[in-house]
């Protein structure tokens, strides 16, 4: 196989493109506005019925539902499954070593001092350290561009990447993560996911016939 980053961003190229449009737009949110000023504009923004949906958008971010995608793909192609397995271990080991290095307080303790002004979510945990960058969003996104580049109908990618960036606000709206931290897990996650696709998928091994092949279809019971 002869797969190149070209031949991936072709493959993924309306998401891509969307993608692009979108992180354009955070950085141009990032130059008019301050780190505080854009976690208490999200953070002013709350309801019951959020406060009631955001938990589960956010589980949509960790790896196990990842992990759950992984091994349904694996029933109809070992590769499928293989290659989303992977991602996620490749882009979540890259994001927790990035936290141990950068260190940064989440906002619970960054805003120590004004936590009477920040709404929490009644009854979840709220994590202090290790802020950037977001896993759940790398994680999310990673797992849109493996999902988009394996799908044959691309208008998948819509929804794809509606679903990572809900993931990403909904870190934000729980005051877990800084605006900073969910657009650098979306860089990592989107960028390093397509590196990894472009070296995996070249493989050899990724399309022996055994492996486009899987459980339902192996004659494994």
């Amino acid at each position: 196989m002869n797969i190149s980053i070209k031949d991936v961003l072709q493959q993924i190229r309306l998401f891509f493109i969307l993608y692009l449009t979108l992180l354009c737009c955070c950085l141009i949110i990032k130059l008019i506005f301050t780190k505080e000023e854009i976690f208490f504009a999200v953070n002013s923004w709350h309801s019951e019925w959020a406060d009631a949906i955001a938990p589960y958008l956010t589980d949509i971010g960790l790896g196990w539902t990842t992990i759950a995608l992984a091994a349904i793909l694996s029933l109809f192609s070992f590769r499928k499954g293989f290659l989303l397995a992977t991602a996620y271990a490749v882009t979540s080991l890259s994001a927790q070593l990035i936290k141990h290095i950068a260190k940064t307080p989440r906002p619970k303790l960054y805003f120590q001092h004004e936590l009477n002004h920040i709404h929490f979510v009644k009854g979840l945990y709220t994590d202090m350290a290790d802020s950037f960058p977001s896993g759940h969003t790398v994680t999310a996104f990673s797992t849109a561009v493996v999902l988009t580049y394996l799908l044959k109908n691309k208008n998948w990618s819509i929804l794809f990447l509606v679903m990572a960036i809900m993931v990403g606000y909904s870190r934000m709206y729980l005051s877990e993560h800084f605006f900073e931290d969910v657009t650098a897990g979306s860089v990592l996650g989107v960028l390093l996911t397509v590196f990894w696709i472009t070296w995996l998928d070249n493989k050899k091994f990724m399309h022996a016939s055994g492996w486009n092949r899987g459980l339902l279809r192996s004659g494994v019971h």
